[in-house]
């Protein structure tokens, strides 16, 4: 049971023994032991099996997977699956495994590539040798095939034996070692050494002694092969793997082989020999099929059939440019002809005139030179090494024209072709061809680059001949591409301003139709053009100040008040914004007030106390003390923090209100909070209180505030209730008071409305400021002090004791 399921799922077929098909199938797990699971494990670590690979060996083998998975379960459950793991591979099998993982797109990691030997980049070399490497290509017998005419009963084959008619009825026998099959009601009948066909005629004449209908033709007898045998052939000689492997009875000499590794480095692909009974029956030749696809010597192994893989006698390489280049197994009389038919002909780009052949003599090696005539007659050695070089990468007659051509690119070179028939071959030049001025890039006689002009008017013309000879350029150049791009800009109050191509002849009213038209804020006086200054006079004095040329004008509606100004390359045109033209400009009011919403600006004098009136004035709720005005500006990060905990504060207190992302659109939009006394603006309208109104801006009315809030360098930071008759330390103290590391002198509070009043001190005193609802208060930290270390007290005392001997003498000397 063991040995059938290696054999199944894990292609241990040197283990396996008399092992059927069907009984590959009703491998059972459950019914395994745990010490027949070990030898499992031992088996499979022996073979270099790992425990991912056998769902594919059992897919292949017909073992269902449910089984599978229950061997998998078992190994797992003893703790076994670690000793599959990092099995050691053959250095040749370990090679062949991480290209197939490369190619398949898996990953393989650097430990499990290891370098090939000498031997193995030998072998690898070898043509046919790539055929034992191929995981697509197994040689595996086929077992469904209908029984061959010439295959021979033996022990342990099945018979399948059918008689159908007026009597039906089905036996499976197994064929006996003493070669009988044991028909029912008959006895035993003996097949060994029959062919099917005869085995056949010998179990119908018996079977008509007890059914008479065979006889008269009313009954009939069929009769098939179920399972086969199992045989075992021995392989030896100069292989990858020699031993004695278990086949399947139809297995054939490229089974076996398969299943050996193939010829290593030394041996043969052209001699292979059966051996039965001690005589030689067959040579397989794998050169027949790898070139022909001929396995007419592929023959059937026997039982104790030997398959001996002789050493190779005369091999050469061949490399360069022929179609399949390696190492190649020569028969004695052929000849370099028939090694160029195995490595299937020269490449399209091969130089055939000569062929280099490095060859080992009796002391040392020589460079033979082989003509095309002496291929076919040239006797290859072995060890020689043949290289077919390419032909050159040039060309002896190509001349090139390129620029502006209708159709450049590579031509012929004739005899006494010149420049004109070349650009004649081209379909002539463009219009936007330079007249004047062409060039031709030659290789001297020493291959160095050489540039010659010439006037392409009179080649055209037919005034100058100007001759070609072989690797020619010629260079016709485009005016379009010998200058800069002439752009002209336009700007200003236009629909699409921008940069436009020029083109002659271009007025002012084009290029506004091409920008898209003019803006509904356009102005049509005193259209601006600028341009360049191109004089090429060099001049002193003020003129030399001068950087362009400005003209204005003014336009009608249609677009035709131009005086018939036209455009050059590179003018600038600017359309300027009407000055009494203003687009709607929108406030925004909020929070408690009668009428909140948004509001146009109705004049550039509007002021916060205008707007108060228009929304209706406060309600009772109101808290004019903490309202806040945002602005669009500059927004750095201090007040960026100031704009998002004020803005906080307010929709917390907001009525009716949970707009939690009011606070991050305000931030997005890089708002400034500005200080705002509404209590002063209503007071004193019109007064410097009273702010003129700019467009976006929002103003925010909380409602009544009850709370203060600390924060900072005190114990417990937390939010309090406002009571006007507890002061600033009092707050302080109901918090646990100043930490050891608080500036208390340096104490801030920040009101409602944004505006911000710090501590005073003098002396050792301390004043802090007031507080009202909706404040918060800040006590920073005190900065870190570094102690001065050991070498800078050093270092000040020794300059003081110094000091002190410098004044001393000073001192003595002045008595």
């Amino acid at each position: 049971m063991i040995q059938a399921f290696l054999l199944a799922g894990l292609a241990l077929t040197a283990t396996a023994q008399n092992v059927t098909p069907s009984q590959i199938q009703q491998v059972k797990v459950d019914n395994l032991t745990d010490e027949e699971i070990r030898q499992i494990v031992d088996e499979m670590k022996r073979n270099n099996v790992m425990l991912d690979q056998i769902d594919s060996y059992a897919q292949q083998k017909g073992i269902p997977s449910q089984e599978v998975a229950k061997l998998k379960d078992r190994i797992r459950t003893l703790n076994l699956e670690k000793e599959l793991t990092g099995l050691n591979k053959p250095p040749v099998q370990q090679q062949i495994n991480a290209d197939r993982s490369i190619n398949d797109g898996t990953s393989v990691s650097a430990r499990d590539i290891q370098p090939m030997t000498e031997a193995e980049l030998k072998r690898s070399k070898i043509f046919g040798s790539e055929l034992f490497n191929n995981k697509n290509l197994t040689f595996e017998p086929n077992l469904r095939m209908a029984t061959p005419p010439n295959y021979r009963l033996a022990a342990s084959d099945q018979l399948v034996i059918d008689v159908y008619g007026y009597s039906e009825v089905q036996h499976k026998l197994e064929v006996s070692p003493e070669g009988y099959i044991r028909i029912p009601y008959l006895g035993p009948v003996y097949v060994n050494g029959l062919t099917i066909e005869e085995a056949k005629k010998r179990i119908t004449n018996q079977l008509s002694t007890i059914y008479s209908g065979i006889k008269s033709g009313n009954t009939f007898v069929q009769v098939s092969l179920g399972n086969i045998r199992s045989i075992k052939v021995l392989i030896i000689g100069e292989v990858v793997r020699p031993g004695s492997y278990t086949l399947p009875s139809l297995a054939t000499v490229a089974n076996a082989l398969y299943l050996s590794g193939g010829p290593n480095e030394n041996g043969s692909f052209r001699d292979i020999q059966v051996i039965r009974n001690g005589q030689p029956v067959a040579n397989f030749d794998l050169y027949d099929f790898l070139n022909k696809g001929d396995l007419t010597n592929n023959i059937v192994v026997q039982d104790q059939d030997i398959v001996k893989v002789n050493p190779y006698k005369i091999r050469a390489e061949l490399t360069g440019e022929v179609k399949r280049p390696a190492i190649f197994e020569i028969r004695e009389g052929e000849t370099l002809q028939d090694l160029l038919n195995y490595a299937g002909g020269y490449t399209d780009i091969s130089y055939k005139d000569v062929i280099r052949a490095y060859r080992i003599n009796n002391k040392e090696r020589e460079l033979v030179n082989i003509r095309a005539d002496e291929v076919a007659g040239f006797m290859p050695r072995s060890g020689d090494k043949f290289f077919i070089d390419a032909i050159l990468n040039r060309f002896n007659n190509r001349v090139r024209i390129s620029g502006s051509v209708f159709h450049p690119g590579e031509y012929a070179l004739e005899p006494n072709m010149t420049v004109a028939d070349l650009i004649r071959k081209a379909s002539g030049v463009k219009e936007d061809a330079v007249p004047t001025k062409a060039i031709i890039f030659r290789l001297k006689e020493d291959y160095t680059p050489v540039g010659m002009s010439f006037n392409l008017e009179d080649v055209l013309a037919g005034k100058k001949q100007v001759p070609l000879v072989r690797e020619d350029s010629v260079v016709i150049y485009s005016k379009l591409l010998t200058r800069e791009e002439f752009k002209v800009k336009i700007s200003g109050e236009i629909n699409n301003p921008g940069y436009f191509d020029y083109s002659d002849s271009l007025r002012i009213e084009d290029l506004i139709l091409m920008a898209g038209g003019l803006r509904d804020a356009a102005s049509l006086k005193r259209v601006e053009v600028s341009r360049r200054i191109k004089s090429p006079d060099v001049r002193l004095g003020d003129t030399a100040t001068i950087t362009a040329t400005v003209v204005q004008f003014d336009i009608n509606s249609d677009l035709n008040s131009t005086n018939g100004f036209v455009l050059e390359p590179f003018d600038e045109v600017i359309v300027r914004r009407s000055p009494l033209y203003t687009e709607q400009a929108t406030v925004t009011i909020n929070g408690e007030i009668l009428y909140p919403g948004t509001y146009v600006v109705q004049s550039k004098r509007e002021t916060i106390s205008d707007l108060l009136k228009r929304a209706g004035g406060l309600i009772p709720e109101a808290y004019p003390e903490g309202a806040v005005l945002q602005r669009r500006t500059f927004v750095n990060s201090s007040d960026s923090a100031l704009l998002e905990n004020k803005l906080q504060v307010y929709f917390n207190n907001l009525r009716d209100s949970t707009d939690t992302h009011a606070v991050q659109s305000a931030m997005a939009r890089k708002e400034q909070l500005v200080g705002i006394n509404l209590n002063q603006i209503i007071n004193y309208p019109g007064s410097k209180y009273d702010l003129f109104l700019e467009e976006g801006d929002i103003i925010r009315i909380p409602k009544k505030l009850q709370t203060v809030q600390l924060f900072g360098e005190v114990y417990f930071p937390k939010k309090v209730r406002y009571d006007k008759n507890i002061r600033f330390r009092d707050y302080i103290r109901g918090a646990g008071g100043f930490t050891s590391q608080a500036l208390v002198k340096r104490s801030y509070v920040i009101y409602a409305n944004g505006e911000v009043k710090s501590s005073r001190s003098f002396l050792f005193f301390n004043s802090f400021p007031k507080l009202k609802p909706g404040a918060e208060i800040y006590v920073p930290k005190k900065g870190s002090r570094k102690g001065m270390s050991t070498p800078e007290v050093l270092g000040i005392t020794t300059g003081l004791a110094s000091l002190a001997l410098i004044i001393v003498t000073i001192l003595d000397k002045s008595k």
